[in-house]
């Protein structure tokens, strides 16, 4: 029953618990021979179990056979073969399974493990027992892995350090660190390596002058003494070219950072031969196109400063010729050279060695070029550079004569590359030299150029100087530059242009035009100000059109605040004209509240104008002078047709009271005692607040009566109408008696009417 895997299997673990190592180790040899391939699989992990026991216990090299053997029969068991080397310190037959592991393309790993672990445990167990492992060729595979693995770059050379450094080979790890620090390309690599070098660095010079201290106390100064100063001076060179070692790191990441080589050239300040070659290095390397970062014309232009700083001109300008037939990215990076040059020859020369420079520069191509063509070299395109051309005119301005000047900003104006800003400040020129109309044609110009809103500052300075320079002299000219601007004018920016019509109507041409460009808010103050200071008659005109304006712009309660206020100055018996008109405003915009008021403000200002003794005595003496001059014609009667004759008569009836003039004052009320114009706020006040005022019209008069009661309940404003109806009640004899006292009437309320009737007497 050779042929039976049960038998074999029963038989070996009876003879291993029997502890019969050599025995047991033949019965599983002879299973293996006797037994199918296919049937190994059940005799190998007791096989095994058994070595593995006993390996510690005097059979390590029976154990590494079966080991051997069972890694040929199953390759995937050879990490657990890795592990038991390592395990009994067999370090270099480990490192060839790990490398064996490692080149198998087809190799699984039963734990998990990626290529790239492997090769981190391989390099871990190089660099660690370099004079265990003899068979491989370690810096060799360490290196392999450093081309492999650029994700661990830095850990690997640092491996690949400490190898040497654990064989003895100091010098050989410093030229691997130094190699690292020469050839990475990430700062995280960087850290790593510059770290490790100077932990190495730092440690060598402790070791040398504890070596040193010893010696010295031993046998005086020795050679360890120098070899700690020179420890030392490595270490110090090593921090001190940290920066410009990371700053070769980033370059090498990317050789076109700009930025990167201008501040390698300010580490390097103190060393002018490596500044001007890192000045030709970069110049060289840098592409244009592919510059992340900066601009590589400035390479150009601070090699070419560097030797001006030195008192080398001919050297820079030999610079700045070879940046100008450079090739560029933009067509701004070749004018910002030839600015950079011209600047440099007018700080060290005289200012026309710059404008020829610069009229070399601006002269235009053999053949017509397109600006925006990129096919086109930048050299081509310079001639239409807004940048080149802006320098080249400020320093002809400056400078130069007012016709070369003239002649480079026309030049500016026929390429079409002027902005509105090079307009104006032709036009300023031209009117700094009293050429007038030749900055206007300039403006013409420039206006053509452009279309809004790039034109709304030409524009607006154009009719500013042409107003202030010919005010009313060319009133029509001004108006047609006017309706030539607000003709294509969008709307949200024509408020300052309506500013400065109305400003030139208003001062110059006609002050109807100037309103209808200022607008409502205009109007509305030019209103307060002519009621505010107009004599009364005017300003009841004023304020009836004050309030048909606001009222047909549907501002009903401003309207309502300009009638109370006009309300002050219109007696009801002499302008019933406003009130009607303030009546018909309530019927057809209020309601029977804002009516009532509107009635009682209307008995209130009856009673004020009642009880103002110089309102009465003029209308006495006027309606006296009437008489004598209209007996004749009252003899034939009234006309109908002639109202104010009318009114006049009626006048006259109303004057022909008893001798004396009586003075009522009604049941707890005060009489108002005159009113006072105050400052109109028709367009902010309400309409109630206006109204509810005890003054009701007409001017201050120092010589009115101050009459007023002795009771301080104020209910309402109607006091002067409930007085007159109270009177009336008592002359029909339907109401209580009131005492009625009559008071002379002073000479000075009178004046040359008194004096007429004591003649009369």
């Amino acid at each position: 029953m050779h042929k039976m895997p049960r038998i074999w299997l029963d038989y070996c673990r009876f003879l291993t618990r029997q502890g019969r190592i050599t025995e047991s180790r033949r019965a599983f040899d002879r299973a293996l021979r006797s037994l199918p391939l296919t049937q190994h699989d059940r005799l190998w992990p007791p096989y095994l179990r058994l070595v593995r026991l006993h390996a510690p216990h005097g059979c390590l090299e029976t154990a590494l056979r079966v080991l051997r053997r069972y890694v040929r029969f199953k390759p995937e068991g050879r990490e657990d073969f890795v592990d038991f080397l390592l395990e009994h310190q067999r370090l270099d037959e480990a490192v060839a399974n790990l490398v064996a592991i490692i080149n198998d393309d087809s190799f699984q790993s039963s734990r998990g493990k990626s290529k790239h672990a492997l090769w981190q445990e391989l390099c871990n167990l190089l660099s660690r027992n370099p004079l265990e492992v003899t068979s491989v060729n370690a810096e060799a595979i360490i290196r392999q892995g450093i081309s492999r693995y650029t994700d661990q770059v830095g850990r690997l050379w640092t491996a690949l350090a400490e190898w040497h450094l654990r064989a003895g080979n100091i010098s050989r790890a410093r030229d691997v660190f130094e190699e690292a620090l020469a050839t990475v390309t990430t700062v995280r690599d960087f850290s790593q390596v510059f770290d490790a070098s100077a932990e190495f660095e730092e440690g060598l010079v402790r070791q040398l002058m504890e070596a040193a201290e010893e010696g010295s106390a031993a046998a005086g100064d020795s050679e360890e003494s120098l070899e700690s100063d020179l420890a030392m001076l490595r270490f110090e060179h090593l921090i001190e070219r940290r920066p410009l070692l990371l700053n070769s790191v980033l370059l090498r990441q990317n050789p076109h950072c700009v930025p990167e080589w201008h501040k390698r050239v300010q580490l390097l300040a103190d060393r002018p031969a490596e500044q001007i070659g890192t000045y030709m290095e970069a110049v060289k390397t840098v592409d244009p196109h592919k510059a992340s970062a900066g601009r590589a014309c400035t390479l150009w232009t601070e090699f070419a400063k560097f030797y001006e700083k030195h008192d080398q001109l001919s050297d820079a300008r030999t610079v700045f010729e070879k940046a100008a037939a450079a090739d560029h990215r933009t067509v701004d990076d070749l004018a910002y050279v030839w600015c950079q040059w011209a600047e440099m020859e007018l700080r060290h020369g005289p200012p026309e060695k710059a404008l020829a420079l610069l009229a070399k520069a601006v002269a235009p191509p053999s053949h017509k070029v397109d600006f925006y063509d990129r096919s086109e070299p930048v050299q081509a395109r310079l001639h239409k550079s807004l940048k080149l051309w802006s320098f080249y005119v400020d320093l002809e301005e400056s400078y130069g004569t007012l016709a070369t000047a003239r002649a480079a900003y026309d030049r500016m104006l026929d390429l079409q590359i002027a902005t509105p800003q090079i307009v104006i400040n032709y036009a300023v020129m031209l009117e700094e030299s009293a050429y007038f109309e030749e900055a206007f044609r300039v403006y013409e110009r420039g206006i053509a150029l452009f279309k809004w809103p790039n034109v709304e500052e030409l524009w607006k300075t154009y009719l500013i100087h042409f107003s202030d320079r010919y005010g009313g002299a060319k009133l029509e000219r001004a108006r047609d530059l006017f309706e030539q601007c607000l003709e294509h004018c969008p709307a949200e920016l024509s408020r300052p242009f309506f500013l400065l019509y109305a400003k030139l109507e208003e001062e110059h041409g006609l002050a109807k035009r100037a309103m209808n460009l200022l607008g409502v808010t205009h109007t509305r103050a030019v209103y307060e100000k002519a009621i505010e200071s107009l004599p009364d008659a005017e300003a009841r005109e004023f304020c009836l059109r004050f309030a048909e304006l606001e009222t047909r712009l549907g501002e009903v309660d401003r309207a309502r605040a300009v009638y109370a206020y006009c309300a002050q100055i219109c007696d009801p018996r002499l302008h019933e004209q406003f009130w009607h008109a303030w009546q018909e405003f309530e019927i057809a915009n209020g309601s029977e509240e804002t009516l009532r008021e509107m009635l009682r403000v209307k008995r209130s200002v009856t009673a004020a104008f009642s009880t103002q003794l110089n309102y009465t005595a003029a209308a006495a003496a006027a309606a006296g002078s009437a008489d004598s001059d209209d007996q004749a014609e009252d003899s034939a009667g009234p006309s109908s047709s002639d109202p104010m004759r009318a009114l006049e008569q009626q006048q006259q009836q109303q004057s022909a009271q008893p001798k004396g003039i009586l003075f009522v004052r009604g049941k707890d009320q005060e009489q108002p005692a005159g009113v006072m114009r105050t400052a109109p706020a028709a367009a902010e006040s309400a309409a109630s607040g206006v109204a509810n005022s005890n003054g009701a019209g007409g001017k201050a008069n120092p010589e009115e009566l101050q009459i007023g009661g002795d009771d301080d309940d104020s209910e309402d404003s109607d006091a002067g109408g409930e007085v007159m109806e109270e009177a009336g009640e008592d002359s029909d004899g339907g109401g209580e008696n009131i005492e009625i006292s009559e008071l002379p009437v002073p000479s000075e309320v009178l004046g040359s009417l008194a004096k007429d009737s004591d003649d009369d007497s």
